[in-house]
């Protein structure tokens, strides 16, 4: 296998967990925290690099600033998945107060503000609406980021 095969799988694999979360979202009425939204965010970034290093079918160099941006895009998700993953399991009494809605800290605060608040999770992420496997889905969105940052690692640092 290519690389840049290599690399569109790896943009498919994040299509296909982001057609999952639309699923969840608008087919099983699952509707997603600023958490959720930010994890979303990151995914789409890993895939969007994944896509471009598919197109662009680099050599060597240009595989290794591939690598180093998939590795630092999965780097995010797995931070607030990790933040969501810690918030969903707080003891009741430590779980923060709900907060506004992504849209209106987006129209009211500066991005700056809306990121740290955010970040700071919220009362609506703590809740676990969904699990497979005993596990949550910022739980898997965790494990999908490591694996897919350790996948373009290897796929984009590896002989072509």
């Amino acid at each position: 296998m290519t690389p840049r095969l290599g690399n569109l799988l790896g943009f498919l694999a994040c299509a296909g967990m982001m057609g999952y979360a639309l699923y969840a979202q608008h087919g099983l009425g699952l509707e997603p925290c600023p958490l959720c939204v930010f994890q979303r965010i990151a995914v789409i970034s890993v895939g969007l690099v994944f896509l471009v290093a598919a197109l662009h079918g680099p050599r060597l160099v240009g595989r290794r600033v591939y690598a180093v941006l998939v590795t630092l895009a999965a780097a995010g998700g797995v931070g607030v998945a990790a933040r969501h993953v810690w918030l969903q399991n707080l003891p009741a009494d430590q779980v923060p107060a709900c907060g506004p809605g992504l849209d209106f800290m987006l129209d009211t605060f500066a991005i700056g503000e809306v990121i740290e608040m955010v970040l700071s999770g919220s009362g609506e992420c703590a809740n676990i609406d969904w699990s497979m496997l005993g596990l949550s889905m910022p739980a898997w969105v965790l494990l999908g980021c490591v694996g897919l940052g350790l996948y373009g690692l290897w796929n984009n640092l590896r002989r072509g």
